[in-house]
């Protein structure tokens, strides 16, 4: 069982206060759950304990980690609300209560459950860390799925796979999403698994030692040019997401080169550019296989370069080169940026708008009503009536799927929109834009502004005139030509992917009820009125 002190040992705040409020946090979470036991037979007590040493590990706020602790609490261990509140304060009880919503409301496929999304992106939107906690607790979850019910398996690992390990990846977690993919996918599908076991295993016994010798030589010749505080390490791809890439490649495995790849972890952002050049002075690199997420960092935050070359002793290898602080990024993402200082400081205010994101923007209020029909929403509105803010992403959710009532339409324009594998363009100025693979240049028009949508004349892409159904690739500079008396189509609607840009398209159109009550105001205002 994970110990108070394996807890405090992770912690990034040095305050003692802080230090004693997780103390005493540990003591009555574990008083609050004793006799309670999981479907492995182990004391309750180990799942809400391991969670909050995750969260420590991912450098949270105390806030974070004691509603970690308390997170099944007053549901599972009949907790008082307002003891928790009198002894550990109203921002730990709000974390709390949140993850105690969100876990009501169990996913039973798309179709059948799509309001169940809508709920958790909304506890999402009202304060991240309700869904920080909530991978968290998910995570643990999983490490631990073969003890529960046969009949439960499927769905949990389903609901794993298709919401959450999507939402950690836009997050920018990336351990959390890879090692919830992998964790999912045995259930999912175990032949699949079994061969891709299998496959990763050959690869991987086939380069290891050519890998270690390139490794060797590498660090010899960082060394030598002048590079003193670096480490290096090997990185093994993912079984999920080998499995996806393998699908992609049409089981092609040769056309895969970053099953094993080799990470060289530098002090500073100059280093990574001298060891780069070091890189290519020792292997040649492959054309179009490099790419520079510090100089356009991907939109979740993640940086680092990648670039793929050819050596004599394990063939084609992956490199990517990043500092320590990257690389956190990459591992934990926005839970990287939360600590202790900055989230103590934007918490007393309501709002995180200094998180480093650049995606994190404030929430669109329309989220909150996000379907038309009549449901009970989750309220978790702080006290001063602000909330803290959550990725752009989340509101552009909202804004797409507003007047969505379908289910099923709902659920495969969340899956394309935003869960979708994704493609990083460029507007003239060097912006990054990310959309769903497939996406045009209309949906990028639209993810840009409505209005340049709306108006949208005609489309380069690299300088060159366009098509409007043309897909757009990663890299790809895109210009739009705008022009006043240029409107939407009923063809442009077959020329997207996303379903924000079909969505404004229909309301320019007048096929949405939005869309209709503008065209009656406008009609009313140019109808001269009889005299």
């Amino acid at each position: 069982m994970t110990t108070v002190k394996e807890i405090l040992g992770e912690m990034r705040s040095d305050s003692e206060a802080d230090r004693e409020l997780v103390a005493k946090a540990y003591e009555f979470s574990k008083k609050a759950h004793e006799g309670h036991t999981r479907y492995s037979g182990e004391p309750y007590f180990i799942h809400p304990a391991a969670i909050a040493k995750q969260l420590a590990e991912m450098g949270m706020d105390v806030t974070t980690i004691v509603a970690g602790l308390f997170h099944d609490a007053v549901e599972d261990a009949r907790a008082v609300p307002k003891e928790i509140e009198k002894e550990f304060g109203k921002e730990v009880l709000f974390v709390v209560e949140g993850v105690t919503k969100l876990g009501k409301h169990k996913y039973r496929g798309a179709e059948r459950h799509a309001e169940s999304l809508r709920r958790l992106l909304i506890a999402t939107a009202s304060d991240i860390r309700v869904l920080i906690v909530k991978l968290a607790d998910r995570y643990h979850n999983m490490t631990t799925l073969e003890y529960v019910p046969e009949e439960k398996r499927r769905r949990i690992a389903l609901e794993t796979l298709e919401i959450y390990a999507p939402i950690a990846d836009r997050l920018g977690m990336g351990k959390m999403k890879r090692e919830l993919e992998d964790l999912a996918f045995p259930f999912v599908d175990p032949d699949a698994y079994a061969h891709i076991l299998e496959v990763r295993k050959l690869a991987t016994k086939e380069t290891e030692p050519g890998l270690a010798k390139v490794q060797k030589v590498l660090r010899h010749e960082l060394v030598k040019r002048g590079l003193r505080d670096f480490r290096t390490d090997i990185r093994i791809k993912g079984l999920w997401s080998l499995h996806q890439k393998l699908k992609r490649k049409n089981d092609d495995i040769t056309k895969i080169h970053d099953i094993a790849a080799l990470r060289i972890i530098v002090a500073g952002e100059n280093d990574c550019y001298t060891a780069l050049g070091i890189v290519h002075a020792l292997y040649k690199p492959l054309p179009g296989e490099f790419k520079d997420y510090i100089a356009f960092k991907k939109p979740n935050g993640y940086r680092s370069i990648h670039t793929t070359v050819l050596t004599k002793d394990a063939g084609i290898v992956e490199m990517q080169i990043r500092t320590e602080e990257m690389h956190r990024d990459a591992q934990y993402g926005i839970a990287s940026h939360m600590s202790y200082k900055q989230l103590h400081k934007e918490a007393s205010r309501g709002s995180f708008a200094t998180l480093s994101f650049s995606w994190v923007r404030s929430l669109i209020p329309s989220l909150l009503n996000f379907s038309k029909k009549p449901s009970t929403p989750m309220s978790l509105a702080s006290d001063n009536g602000k909330s803290a803010e959550s990725p752009r992403w989340l509101s552009e959710l909202a804004e797409a799927h507003a007047e969505i009532a379908g289910s099923r339409e709902f659920v495969e324009g969340l899956k394309e929109d935003f869960f979708s594998h994704r493609v990083f363009l460029f507007t003239p100025k060097g912006d990054v834009v990310d959309l769903p693979y497939g996406a045009t240049p209309i949906d990028f028009a639209y993810a840009i502004h409505t209005d340049l949508g709306d108006h949208t004349q005609g489309a380069k892409v690299n300088g060159k005139l366009v098509p409007f159904e043309t897909s757009l690739h990663n890299g790809d500079v895109v210009e739009i030509i705008r022009r006043e008396s240029a409107h939407p189509s009923e063809k442009w609607l077959a020329a997207t992917k996303t379903a924000l840009a079909k969505k404004q398209i229909r309301t320019a159109l007048g096929l949405t009820e939005v869309g209709r009550r503008r065209q009656r105001v406008r009609r009313r205002r140019t109808t001269p009125r009889n005299s």
